[in-house]
């Protein structure tokens, strides 16, 4: 009798995992309203009730302006003008369409303003990287309480279109679409409170393994994407390298990290490139995990979904890219200068992340907000273990429409107690923008090539 128990319990137990993990899929009648009343990857097709916020038609066109030889794109709204701008003076009229972390920018900082425009819904993708997100929809679901992936090796971009909980939300913006393989070539500063600073020049590497030729498919299987990172200046840091190989499965396999230090001639694993270890050449200003707002492994909070909002974001940031700017002209004590930014009001998605029991970050709580088109984050307030809010974070969007990648003009975290912040990203002096599709090897990409990336 015991045994026929136990037998009773393990099926019932297993019937109980299989009909969660499928409730983690969507149906086929789900899926059918991406590209219907959903845009392709999940967003609200149609407009706000008072038409500020208007209906998806696809998005940027490729030709939206023009794009000079070194890849920097025009801004296709140069000539508009912002509706309103807020102030300390005038928060209270829109704090609901406001983060907490904006309003304590605005107290915090009296030139602090946020200039809102019209609201242009400019995000696209190419038509493959859609139906991957369908296939997605109809496959993938959630390990270990959502710290990984299954089913999603096929399609590989935006885990969960429709989403159902917070953690698969933030799945979306680690799974987003990145233009495939990218180089970059990007300054960082830490400005002081007095407004003094230093740049940390970048050359960064993205690959993935769809875009890999001569990868083995057996060893990429669990890999999202691989990251290289050789720092270029100053001189006292030129030649260190960081590599990341980041998976999808991250119960399985964590992320794998290593960094050759140019100094010592030595490449060593870095697992302290993870969670709240100290972001590169950053000052102590920004985490590991606070680069691209918020990457790595979910396991650490609890993601509560809050639910849908309506709220202004820093959007469309053409001018804030123009390669007419000096990086002294964006950076400034405190912030950077809010006359080059662009907010608009869009939907967002609003997730809560609170450290787990038995867990340890430095930041006990972070609150996240999404944007719907994209899914790329767009505002993250951070809180210490004494429930006080530190840091806000701002990714500063455009749309990169002459290759229908989204991603971010500026990466900005704002210490609210040190009167400092980390501004990531900036490329306005570099010789070049972004540069798309480039030819990834998968030997480049491995501890052994990183000495011969690190040559000064």
């Amino acid at each position: 009798m015991m045994k026929n128990t136990r037998i009773l319990h393990t099926a019932a137990l297993t019937l109980s995992l299989l009909a969660s993990s499928v409730m983690a899929a969507v149906s086929e009648q789900e899926a059918a309203q991406l590209g219907s009343s959903l845009t392709p990857l999940g967003a609200e097709m149609a407009g706000n009730a008072d038409g500020s916020i208007p209906a998806w038609t696809g998005g940027l066109a490729v030709d939206a302006a023009a794009v000079d030889g070194k890849g920097f794109l025009a801004d296709p709204f140069a000539n508009e003008q912002p509706l309103f701008t807020i102030t300390a003076a005038n928060a209270a009229q829109y704090q609901d369409k406001l983060s907490p972390g904006q309003l304590a920018m605005l107290q915090r900082y009296a030139d602090y303003k946020i200039p809102v425009y019209p609201t242009h819904r400019s995000a696209a993708v190419p038509d493959a990287i859609y139906a991957a997100a369908k296939q997605s929809a109809l496959k993938t679901t959630t390990l270990d309480g959502g710290n990984g992936l299954q089913g999603f090796s096929d399609s590989r971009y935006y885990a969960f279109p429709i989403p159902k909980n917070g953690v698969e939300v933030v799945w979306n913006h680690i799974t987003r679409y990145r233009g495939g393989n990218v180089q970059r070539l990007i300054a960082q500063a830490t400005p002081q409170t007095n407004g003094s600073y230093s740049i940390v020049k970048f050359a960064d590497e993205v690959a993935v393994p769809s875009d890999m030729p001569d990868i083995d498919p057996t060893k990429a299987a669990n890999v999202l994407l691989f990251f290289k990172q050789r720092v270029t200046a100053p001189s006292r840091l030129a030649g260190n390298v960081l590599l990341v190989h980041e998976t999808i499965d991250q119960v399985k396999e964590p992320r794998l990290a290593w960094i050759y230090n140019a100094g010592q001639r030595r490449v060593r694993r870095a697992p302290q490139v993870a969670y709240d270890g100290p972001g590169t050449a950053s000052d102590g200003m920004r985490t590991a995990d606070n680069f691209d707002l918020f990457s790595g492994a979910p396991d650490r909070y609890d993601w509560k979904l809050v639910g849908k909002k309506e709220m202004y974001i820093p959007y469309n940031a053409y001018k804030l890219d123009s390669p007419a700017l000096k990086y002294d002209d964006v950076l400034r004590a405190g912030h950077i200068n809010q006359d080059l930014t662009r907010y608009e009001l869009h939907r967002v998605w609003e997730v809560e992340a609170t450290l787990k029991s038995g867990e340890r970050h430095i930041y006990a709580k972070r609150h996240m907000y999404f944007d719907e088109d994209s899914w790329q984050l767009a505002l993250v307030d951070h809180y210490d273990g004494r429930g006080q809010l530190w840091r806000v974070a701002e990714g500063h969007a455009q749309h990169y429409y002459n290759h229908k990648t989204p991603g971010y003009t500026l990466e900005a975290l704002y210490d609210l107690t040190a009167g400092r912040y980390l501004a990531l990203g900036m490329k306005n002096e570099e010789k070049n923008a972004y540069n798309f599709n480039f030819k990834a090897s998968a030997a480049d990409f491995t501890p052994a090539a990183l000495r011969n990336s690190g040559v000064r």
